[in-house]
């Protein structure tokens, strides 16, 4: 019987453990922006995409609408990845990357921990990694101006 080849570079955590486990829990905290602080960028005529990058990290949880220009990435390959995104980021000039899930307590504070411990191991103070307080949670029960800014806003699931 030949053996499995296994892969290095994507750790596997025991079934019974959850997935991010299987990575270094992040050295870091990042900072962390308010949902009105983000609503007065968007307001100011700073847009995602153009001016910073919104990171949604939700997976099965994603129902009931999305922040306008947010990008979506599963979690479970993040950690994996941040060398990709920060080439990518790092060639369009963005200044903030700003991640959330659900209520940003749990994968979106993780993410934007491995991302500022990637910065910090660059000495990059060019850009920052930043997480989204509350959450989309947040977001979509602040109100009509909010949720006008959402994609696939529906209203049932935020009540």
């Amino acid at each position: 019987m030949a053996a499995q080849a296994s892969n290095p570079t994507k750790p596997k955590p025991e079934a019974s453990q959850p997935w991010h486990i299987a990575y270094p829990a992040p050295q870091t905290t990042a900072s962390s922006i308010t949902c009105e602080h983000l609503l007065s960028w968007m307001k100011a005529g700073k847009r995602p995409a153009m001016h910073f990058v919104l990171v949604d990290l939700r997976r099965t949880d994603f129902e009931g609408g999305t922040i306008r220009g947010s990008i979506n990435l599963p979690a479970q390959s993040l950690h994996l990845t941040i060398p990709s995104l920060y080439a990518l980021f790092s060639e369009a000039e963005v200044t903030e990357v700003i991640w959330y899930c659900g209520s940003s307590k749990g994968r979106g504070a993780r993410a934007a921990g491995w991302f500022a411990d990637y910065l910090k191991e660059r000495n990059d103070v060019s850009m920052e990694s930043l997480v989204l307080e509350g959450g989309v949670r947040c977001w979509a029960t602040a109100g009509e101006e909010y949720v006008e800014l959402m994609d696939g806003y529906d209203a049932a699931v935020w009540k």
